[in-house]
C-alpha cells in the first residue's frame, strides 16, 4: 500500500497556501499527501504581544507536538517563526526557494505622515518596531496582532497611519492592497520570506521525498541568518534582523540588533565568499556581540522580563 504523507499545517489562509505549495510539488514527483490542520497558541492568544507569551516557537510549538506524537509526517513552516534549534529528533529536511524578503508598509490615506512629527504605525514585532522608531523616533507604534487578512481589516478598521507587513505574505494569498511602500531601509527578519520543511530524524521516507524540493541557494542564505540569530541568542523576541545574498560566488550580508526602542543601533555589512558560508553567521554575530552587543542583549533580556 502506498504511504500518503500528512502534512501538517497551521489554519490561516497563508499557512494553507504553504502547505498546499509544498503539497503540489510532492504530487508532482508521485507522492499522495494529506492536508492536516493544528491549531497554534499564537493563534488562539492574540490579545497579547508575541514577545509577552514567553514561548519559544509560539506558532510551531504545536506541530512539533504533533510530529513527536505521529499525528502528522511533515510539518510546513514559514521559516522565520522556527526556533533555531528545532525539537528533539525533528529535522530541516528542505527549504523552498525564498520570495521577496522585504517588509513593506500598508497606508491608509497617504505616506505624507512619514515626513510629520506625529504618526500611529501598528506592528507586532519587536524587529519592526525598533527600526521604525530608530528612523522615525516621535511616531507611536501600537501593537497588531493576528493573521494576515485579520490586521489588514485592522488596519482599514482604525485611524492609524499605516501598518507594516512582510511582502511574501501579502503576494502569496494576492491580497497586498496598492497603498503600499517597499521599506528598502528594513532588513527583514532572519529568512524571512521562506518556507521551510520539518520531519522526524527516522521518518527515512519523508526525509527522502522532501529533500528533493530543497533549493541550496535559499537554503545557504537562511543557514547563515539563523546562525547569526542563534549566536546573538534572539530566539523570537529580540530586535534582531538579518539577510543574505547570492551574487555570483559571494554571501552579501546585512544585520542589524537594535535596543527595544530604537534609539540603540548595531548594524554590520559584510561580503565574503561562498564557501565559508557555514562559519559566516556566527562571526558576523560575534562581530556584533564584540561592539557593544552583548550589553544591548542584557539590556534587552533585562526588560523584557520585567
Amino acid at each position: 500500500m502506498e504511504k500518503t504523507i500528512r502534512i501538517g499545517t497551521r489554519e490561516s489562509q497563508l499557512a494553507l497556501w504553504q502547505a498546499h505549495t509544498v503539497e503540489k510539488k510532492l504530487n508532482d514527483l508521485g507522492h499522495k499527501t494529506e492536508i492536516v490542520k493544528v491549531k497554534s497558541e499564537g493563534d488562539i492568544i492574540l490579545d497579547k504581544p508575541l514577545y509577552e507569551l514567553g514561548i519559544t516557537g509560539v506558532f510551531t510549538k504545536t506541530l512539533d507536538i504533533a510530529l513527536i506524537n505521529g499525528q502528522i509526517d511533515i510539518a510546513v513552516h514559514s521559516m522565520k517563526d522556527v526556533p533555531t534549534a528545532l525539537a528533539k529528533g525533528n529535522i530541516q529536511t528542505a527549504v523552498l526557494e525564498r520570495h521577496e524578503p522585504n517588509d513593506i508598509l500598508v497606508f491608509n490615506e497617504n505616506t505624507e505622515f512619514l515626513n510629520q512629527e506625529k504618526a500611529i504605525v501598528a506592528t507586532g514585532s519587536l524587529r519592526r518596531k525598533a527600526q521604525w522608531l530608530n528612523r522615525y523616533p516621535n511616531h507611536e507604534i501600537t501593537d497588531l496582532r493576528g493573521n494576515v487578512n485579520t490586521r489588514l481589516q485592522k488596519l482599514k478598521d482604525n485611524r492609524w497611519n499605516g501598518a507594516v507587513f512582510a511582502q511574501a505574505g501579502l503576494e502569496r494569498i494576492e491580497v497586498k492592497p496598492e497603498n503600499h511602500i517597499i521599506l528598502d531601509w528594513m532588513i527583514p527578519a532572519p529568512s524571512q520570506g521562506a518556507v521551510v520543511i520539518v520531519c522526524m530524524e527516522d521518518n527515512n521516507f519523508c526525509r527522502e521525498a522532501t529533500e528533493k524540493l530543497n533549493h541550496k541557494q535559499t537554503e545557504i542564505c537562511t543557514y547563515i541568518e539563523r546562525d547569526f540569530l542563534r549566536t546573538l541568542e534572539g530566539g523570537c523576541t529580540a530586535p534582531i534582523g538579518a539577510l543574505a545574498e547570492i551574487i555570483e560566488n559571494t554571501i552579501h550580508f546585512q544585520g542589524v540588533l537594535l535596543s527595544l526602542d530604537g534609539k540603540q543601533k548595531i548594524e554590520i555589512n559584510k561580503i565574503v565568499d561562498i564557501q565559508s558560508y557555514l562559519d559566516a553567521g556566527n562571526s558576523f554575530a560575534l562581530e556584533v556581540l564584540s561592539d557593544g552587543g552583548r550589553e544591548l542583549m542584557r539590556d534587552i533580556k533585562k526588560n523584557l522580563n520585567q
